[in-house]
């Protein structure tokens, strides 16, 4: 029940997609209609010349046979041609609903808060969006191309032969109900097997996203084999589940070839009997003929049909896993009386704020702080304390599960988002670079910068020494993967945005972790700079970099155990104290 409850929704998901394309669908069925009509018009005409032939007895009207024959030919291209245009439509309808289908999952992803993102594998959203939908598509297209056709020939074919034969007709109904229950009996038990290989080949894409994002570790600690292994495993579950999968839906086109074939002999059997019959009722042999080329073309629908129920059983798998990352519940709305921040000061409050990504750990509790405008707040502390979680509250990643963060009086949350990340200008540990030239990678925070802005912020940031060495200068196109610059240049591509930009606060998470101290020196120096009369947050593990800090926060298991200067946290001899000494014990202050 469960799962013919999940595909009548999917299915409801799918039609309102396509009903964005009412009058293109319209187009097809009539096409479609007119087509099947002239194609089963077709064997009366057949039907009469043959008894032309027949019962000419030395006396054939050839100009009528021939007149027939090309009453034939004339609409045989009439059907071509009606066949061409409607594939056309089919084909705009369905790129048209994945186009449409794959935009809502991409501004969906766009709108999803963090926790999904760090809670799915990312080789799974990417499946979602790229190979189910693609999968969705085949099965849609066959649905548009054959099914509508399909099913308007079987009605067409019966009304055809109710205005032959009654019996003849009745014969076919009634035997119509053992393929149809065949074909449904089939088609429940396979969108289950479509539904679970869907879903073993989002876990195989995300082992070969992962094993090529991080190929270098893999290779560094010899795990090849290791990975190797966990790509047969489940390379293998595939392979059961998709051999399994295609075996049962391949029984329904034999079975209802079966059935098709007891049709056919049955209106054989009965249109015979009829022809040599005596009374008003008795065919003649041409319209024996039609009826037996209605029960082939009453059949072959029927086994078109089967092969699409199968993919449209993988095709309703697959969109069912896009659908369920369509409506997964986005980022809490902002409310209709949002403001949008302007003339930022930097004043952030933080007011008995509480937080934990997972309800049964708790990780930052009761934390209150008031940061003034102009202040740089450096956060420390061991590996998991929460100074990173910090951080994405500032920037509302992650919204508070109890009180409230203001910047200049202002609950963030009341606040628009956009508006709050702009006030901010962040550089991470991890560098994020677009596939887009040097010069666009920049710019990305002010895409309305000149050249001359772009090349000071460069030299600011250092980043102008190596990239006057590119091939294509500032036009050189790079990626995140490119092999032209290393880890450190990547992240001064990311301090030469900020530099650009000139945000109001800035939130410095590691900044210079991958860049040489020679150059660490001198940014900091260009950070010292940049920060004056900006509220600055500073993660840091480098504790030599934080000296000068207005305020430092010694954050433990999401708690602020102290706070002070520099020189007064050594002082207390605490916690900070000991981290500081740890990293240059042995060594000589200056």
């Amino acid at each position: 029940m469960k799962k013919s409850k999940i595909k009548s929704s999917t299915i409801r998901q799918v039609l309102h997609y396509v009903r964005n394309y009412k009058l293109l669908l319209f187009l097809s069925i009539l096409f479609a209609t007119i087509t099947v009509a002239l194609t089963l018009y077709i064997p009366i005409i057949v039907g009469q010349a043959i008894d032309l032939l027949a019962n000419g007895q030395g006396n054939i009207d050839l100009d009528k046979v021939l007149f027939l024959l090309g009453n034939i030919a004339i609409i045989a291209v009439i059907i071509a041609l009606l066949q061409w245009i409607m594939n056309n439509i089919n084909n705009k309808i369905t790129y048209n609903v994945v186009r449409d289908v794959r935009n809502d999952a991409f501004e969906k992803i766009e709108r999803l808060p963090l926790k999904y993102i760090d809670s799915h594998s990312h080789g799974e959203i990417v499946s979602k969006v790229i190979a189910d939908v693609d999968q969705f598509a085949d099965g849609l297209l066959m649905g548009f191309t054959q099914l509508f056709t399909g099913v308007v020939t079987i009605l067409g074919t019966i009304v055809f032969l109710i205005l032959i034969n009654f019996k003849i007709a009745l014969v076919v109904v009634l035997l119509t109900p053992l393929s149809l229950f065949i074909a449904n009996f089939i088609a429940k038990k396979t969108y289950s097997m479509f539904h679970k290989q869907s879903s073993v080949r989002a876990e195989q894409t995300a082992i070969i996203d992962e094993m090529v994002g991080n190929l270098k570790v893999v290779k560094a600690f010899s795990h090849e084999d290791e990975a190797i292994e966990k790509f047969d495993i489940v390379n293998e579950k595939l392979q059961k589940c998709s051999v399994k999968a295609i075996f049962f839906s391949s029984l329904v086109n034999p079975t209802t070839r079966f059935v098709n074939a007891l049709v056919y002999a049955s209106v054989a059997l009965v249109g015979a009997f009829t022809v040599i019959g005596s009374g008003e009722v008795a065919l003649t042999i041409g319209a024996l003929s039609s009826v037996l080329s209605y029960a082939t073309q009453y059949a072959k629908p029927f086994n078109e049909i089967s092969g699409v129920v199968s993919e449209l059983q993988n095709a309703l798998a697959c969109a069912e896993r896009t659908f369920a990352l369509i409506n997964e519940e986005a980022e809490v709305a902002e409310p209709s009386d949002a403001i949008a921040l302007s003339n930022v000061e930097g004043r952030v409050t933080l007011d008995d704020v509480s937080f934990s990504y997972n309800e049964n750990q708790r990780l930052i509790e009761n934390l209150c702080l008031d940061i003034s405008k102009g202040q740089r707040i450096a956060i420390v502390g061991p590996t998991g304390c929460g100074k990173t979680t910090l951080i994405n509250l500032l920037m509302r990643f992650y919204d508070v599960k109890g009180g409230s963060i203001s910047v200049d009086g202002n609950d963030i949350r009341k606040i628009t988002r956009a508006s709050l990340r702009e006030s901010y200008g962040m550089v991470l540990q991890e560098t994020w670079i677009r596939n887009a030239s040097i010069r666009d990678n920049i710019a990305i925070g002010k895409p309305d910068a000149t050249d001359e802005e772009i090349i000071e912020a460069s030299k600011r940031s250092h980043a102008h020494s190596f990239v006057k060495r590119l091939p294509n200068g500032y036009d050189t196109i790079v990626s995140e993967d490119s092999s032209l610059l290393s880890q450190g240049q990547k992240q001064l591509l990311c301090i030469a945005r900020i530099m650009l930009c000139l945000p109001p606060m800035l939130i410095l998470d590691e900044a210079t972790s991958s860049i040489d101290t020679r150059t660490e020196i001198k940014i900091q120096d260009a950070f010292a700079q940049m920060m004056k009369g900006r509220t600055s947050f500073i993660v840091a593990h480098r504790l030599s970099t934080i000296r000068e800090a207005d305020l430092i926060l010694v954050m433990n298991a999401g708690k602020i155990i102290e706070q002070g200067t520099h020189d007064e946290l050594l002082a207390k001899g605490g916690f900070y104290h000991s981290l500081y000494n740890s990293q240059f014990e042995g060594q000589e202050e200056n």
